[in-house]
C-alpha cells in the first residue's frame, strides 16, 4: 500500500490563517513529504465553496509543488471535465507533466454540486455523456499526431495538440466514483477509481467488490495494458501521534468540522433526486444524520477516519489493504488542524508506519 497526501485547501474560521497562509503551508507540507517518501499530493477541484475548500485552481498549486519536489508524484483528485474544454484540459495537464518530469497523476470526474453546475451551464443530467467525450478527446489530444474528433458537444479534426505529456502513452488515470454503477464505468474505462471520503467504509469495500468483479470480466486477469490502471485510491482523515490519546483529542473538533462541511456540500445533490445521480440518493439518509452529528467517535466507527496511536492507524491501513485499497490518500489533520501538528502527523507515519506497509509488500 502507498500513503498520499490530500487537500482541499480549507481555510476554517478558527484556524487563524488565510488563504495566502494556507497554500504557502501546503506546498511546504509538499516538501516535507518529497523527503518523507510519501507517494503523490493530490488536490480536489471545487468552487464556491467558502471555508471548506478554496482549491479552484488545482493545477497551478500542483505547477508550483512540482518545482519544489522531486520524486513526489502530481495528482489532480479531480478535474471536473464538463466545467471545461478537453482540449485546454489535456494542454495544461501535459505541461504539468513536462514541468514535474512526468510525475501527474490524471483523475477526472464529472462533478456534484449544483451551484458548480449551474454557474459553468452543465446539465446535471448529462454529465456522464460529456465525461466520456471529453475522455476519449483528451486520450486523443495525448497521442501522436492529428486529432480527428467529431463527438456530440466538441470537434477537433486535423489539429496537433501540443504540448504532450512525457508519461506514454499518458499520465496515470483515475476516476471518482461514488455510487455502485461509477466503479464499474471506471473498469470499462480501464482506469482506477478515486474513491472520495463521505462514504462509510462498509459501502465503499462493497464499492471496490464491485469494480474487481467488472475488471475481472471486462479484462480477465492478464497484466493491464499500456495505459490501463486497475487501482483504487481512497480517501481519509488522518492523524497518527504516538499518542493515541492525544491524536483524537487534537482532531475531535477539527475533523468534526471538516466532516460536517463535506456533508453540506453533498447534501442538495443527496436529498433530492437529481437525473443522472440516483446512486447518491442510497446513502443519502445516512450522510444527512451523520451530518448533523459528526463525531469523530462516529466517523471512525463508519471507518471514515484513521485515529490514533501508530499501532492502530497501521491494524487499519492494512485492513484496507486486505480488502483492495491500494493508495490511501490521507487527509492529514483534515484541513483543520495548524501546520505543525500535520507535519508531526506526517513524519509519524513516514518513520513508524509506511515502513511497515511497504514491508507488507
Amino acid at each position: 500500500m502507498q500513503l498520499d497526501l490530500f487537500y482541499e485547501l480549507s481555510v476554517p474560521p478558527f484556524g487563524g490563517r488565510d488563504e495566502a497562509q494556507v497554500l504557502a503551508d501546503t506546498l511546504e507540507e509538499m516538501a516535507l513529504a518529497d523527503r518523507l517518501g510519501f507517494g503523490a499530493a493530490w488536490l480536489v477541484e471545487h468552487h464556491f465553496m467558502p471555508g471548506y475548500s478554496h482549491s479552484a485552481a488545482p493545477d497551478l498549486i500542483l505547477a508550483a509543488a512540482a518545482q519544489r519536489t522531486r520524486r513526489l508524484r502530481l495528482g489532480h483528485a479531480i478535474v471536473a471535465l464538463p466545467y471545461h474544454h478537453p482540449v485546454h484540459v489535456a494542454e495544461r495537464a501535459a505541461t504539468l507533466d513536462l514541468l514535474s518530469g512526468g510525475r501527474l497523476e490524471f483523475g477526472f470526474g464529472r462533478g456534484f454540486s449544483p451551484a458548480e453546475h449551474a454557474v459553468f451551464g452543465v446539465d446535471p443530467a448529462a454529465t456522464r455523456d460529456l465525461v466520456a467525450e471529453a475522455l476519449d478527446l483528451i486520450r486523443a489530444a495525448w497521442a501522436p499526431g492529428p486529432v480527428r474528433h467529431a463527438g456530440a458537444r466538441w470537434r477537433a479534426e486535423g489539429v496537433e495538440v501540443v504540448p504532450k505529456p512525457v508519461q506514454r502513452p499518458h499520465p496515470p488515470l483515475w476516476m471518482a466514483a461514488v455510487s455502485p454503477e461509477s466503479y464499474e464505468i471506471a473498469a470499462e474505462l480501464g482506469v482506477g477509481v478515486l474513491a472520495g471520503p463521505f462514504k462509510p467504509w462498509f459501502m465503499v469495500r462493497e464499492d471496490i467488490r464491485r469494480y474487481r468483479a467488472a475488471w475481472r470480466r471486462l479484462h480477465g486477469d492478464a497484466p493491464p495494458r499500456p495505459g490501463q490502471n486497475p487501482r483504487v485510491a481512497m480517501t481519509l482523515g488522518v492523524h497518527c501521534l504516538p499518542d493515541g490519546r492525544a491524536a483524537r483529542r487534537e482532531a475531535a473538533e477539527g475533523f468534526a468540522w471538516f466532516y460536517r462541511q463535506l456533508l453540506e456540500q453533498t447534501r442538495p445533490v443527496l436529498e433530492r433526486l437529481v437525473p443522472g445521480y440516483e446512486g447518491y440518493r442510497r446513502w443519502g439518509r445516512l450522510a444527512a444524520l451523520l451530518g448533523r452529528a459528526a463525531s469523530l467517535p462516529a466517523l471512525a466507527r463508519l471507518g471514515m477516519v484513521v485515529v490514533g496511536d501508530p499501532g492502530h492507524c497501521l491494524r487499519r491501513l492494512r485492513a484496507l489493504s486486505a480488502a483492495g485499497v491500494d493508495r490511501v490518500l490521507c487527509a492529514v489533520g483534515a484541513g483543520a488542524l495548524p501546520t505543525g501538528r500535520v507535519r508531526e502527523s506526517m513524519r509519524v507515519l513516514a518513520e513508524a508506519v509506511l515502513p511497515r506497509l511497504r514491508g507488507d509488500g
